[in-house]
């Protein structure tokens, strides 16, 4: 093992033994046939073909067409040799209207997705929800109605029957913070929608699903070694130090309980943090929060997974001075931060990925120490971890990437040394196994280890996904 460099640029680390490798993907982002085999419509076919809404009206309709190439994926997952497959499950694939009967075709293929993860000794762990919400839903309030978190947990009752014994990890939300700001906050997601009142219910309602879903499932699925868990997207945050030190550390606090507390709390803990109630006062009371509530959240989980993309720097603003709001997602209508807009975002120094992310492998490893340090007994699984960068090409059959080689090769290092230093890490999936429709970015935004060609299709696996395997053969990072 060579000795521990700055820049986080290490080789020869070696993982242990059942640490899991893999990648991930979401439903949406991969699968297109969008109209096939009794699939309603989601939230994201509406918001991608709503004018507007997408860059170049970009929209999930064919993707990667992972649909039609399920076992030539399965194929090719196998030969890069992962040893675990993070996948979501599209809602409205299993109820057309996100209620009723489970349409046997959409369980029909993720049935055969699991058996031919296994058939081919690769681990399934799968996100119940990644975003797509039923429209029909949606429809109906979506995430500000109560009513869809107890929907979820009649579809949760439907996966656990159709698939509870073959998965290895179920995970019943993906970032709950996107769907819930993104999509009812700022509006950047869909449903589209801006307004801070709803953004906080549907914190809520994301919540009470969570916990109902873990219920439903634990009340279905019979294999005792199951796992369960929730993936959140939980923020880095740190003070701008040109700042005063009170005007950092109540900035850090703000934006703490509404990213990470707001839901750590409640799924933890099993409280909201009095701060961020008060912080929110007069966005909302909080009435949607009825009596019993924390306690349905609260449900024991066996692994919490953690994405990680890049740090965010605050301070409190001045309020007459141009306000910054570099958060990473770009500038919208309404805030992603309700009742904490005179906080300020400022911009961070790079380099950066193409999606203007700062890259700090330092900040994956202070995460993954802070979450050992509040949660201790644990488990941790990085759920998604990499990086767009622009160029990718095919060129005599090869696609090279250095930058995102590098960028794997210092976050693999920074998970490395938070375990070095006690975290229980169990596994890293690396984002994201395929080019694919990057939401509100379409086409334009690469992360995939495997090179997508969208006109033919044809996949080539990227320089980068060759050192991933390497590094999966040998448990070593490569030098």
């Amino acid at each position: 093992m060579t000795d521990s460099s700055p820049d986080y640029r290490d080789a020869g680390l070696e993982f242990p033994a059942g640490f899991l490798f893999g990648s991930a993907t979401a439903s949406y982002q991969i699968e297109g046939a969008v109209t096939e085999d009794g699939r309603g419509p989601s939230i994201w076919d509406t918001f991608s073909h709503t004018p507007g809404r997408v860059l170049h009206g970009h929209t999930g309709d064919v993707a990667d067409d992972h649909y039609h190439r399920l076992d030539d994926d399965l194929d090719l997952m196998q030969r890069m040799g992962l040893e675990a497959y993070r996948f979501s499950i599209a809602w409205p694939r299993i109820q057309a209207e996100g209620s009723g009967r489970a349409n046997e075709k959409g369980l029909a293929f993720y049935g055969r997705l699991v058996d031919g993860l296994l058939a081919r000794g690769i681990t399934p762990i799968a996100t119940m929800y990644h975003w797509d919400l039923p429209q029909a839903l949606e429809d109906e309030g979506g995430w500000t109605n109560r009513d869809t978190a107890y929907r979820f947990a009649d579809y949760a009752h439907h996966l656990g029957d159709a698939l509870g014994d073959r998965i290895h990890t179920w995970t019943t939300l993906n970032e709950p913070w996107c769907s819930a700001y993104l999509g009812y906050g700022s509006g950047v997601h869909a449903p589209g929608i801006a307004n801070g009142a709803a953004a906080l219910t549907a914190v809520h309602h994301l919540n009470l699903a969570h916990g109902l879903g873990l219920q439903a499932l634990r009340s279905t699925v019979t294999r005792p070694e199951t796992q369960y868990s929730a993936t959140l997207n939980l923020h880095m945050i740190r003070g701008d130090e040109r700042a005063e030190q009170a005007s950092q550390e109540e900035a850090v606090r703000r934006i703490d309980a509404l990213a990470n507390r707001a839901f750590t709390g409640p799924m933890l803990r099993g409280a909201y943090p009095t701060d961020l109630l008060e912080d929110t006062a007069s966005v909302t009371d909080w009435s949607f929060v009825r009596d019993g509530d924390l306690e349905q959240i609260h449900q024991p989980i066996d692994v919490l997974g953690v994405n990680y993309y890049s740090t965010v720097t605050v301070r409190m603003w001045d309020g007459h001075s141009p306000r910054s709001n570099a958060d990473g997602h770009g500038q919208s209508e309404g805030s992603a931060w309700p009742g904490s807009l005179d906080v300020e975002f400022v911009q961070q120094p790079g380099p950066y990925t193409d999606m203007g992310w700062n890259i700090a492998p330092d900040g994956l490893e202070q995460l993954l120490m802070d979450l050992h340090e509040q949660f201790p007994e644990l488990p941790l699984m990085i759920t998604e971890n990499g990086a767009a960068f622009p160029g990718d090409e095919v060129v005599d059959g090869r696609v090279d990437d250095p930058l995102r080689i590098d960028y794997l090769r210092r976050h693999f290092t920074a998970a490395h040394r938070a375990m070095q230093r006690g975290v229980d890490l169990r596994g890293y999936q690396v984002w994201s196994l395929m080019d694919n429709f990057e939401w509100a970015y379409g086409y334009t935004k690469r992360f995939g280890i495997v090179h997508v060609d969208y006109e033919s299709l044809e996949r080539t696996v990227k320089q980068s996904g060759h050192w991933y395997s390497e590094l999966i053969r040998t448990r070593r990072i490569p030098e």
